[in-house]
């Protein structure tokens, strides 16, 4: 089984994902990057994109990214403020 990490990504009155993930690819301002379970502490501002989330389950979605987004990761989670 994969490791997992807890993964939201909101945006102000909305709740776009909450759950557990194995993985979220991001739009970051220096390039694109992925977050794992474990990752070390990391925040980034992000740039208009696409986020992919792989679920604990097997599903991948997309969600769009707009510019000024932040993703802020630490201790075996992660949040994205859109």
């Amino acid at each position: 089984m994969a490791k997992t990490f807890h993964l939201t990504i909101a945006k102000v009155g909305e709740n776009l994902f909450d759950g557990e993930a194995v993985s979220t690819t991001l739009p970051g301002l220096s390039g694109e990057f992925t977050v794992l379970a474990g990752h070390e502490p990391y925040v980034s501002e992000l740039k208009a994109g696409t986020a992919r989330v792989k679920t604990a389950d097997g599903q991948t979605r997309s969600i769009s990214v707009p510019a000024g987004g932040v993703a802020e990761v630490s201790g075996n989670q992660a949040t994205i403020i859109l």
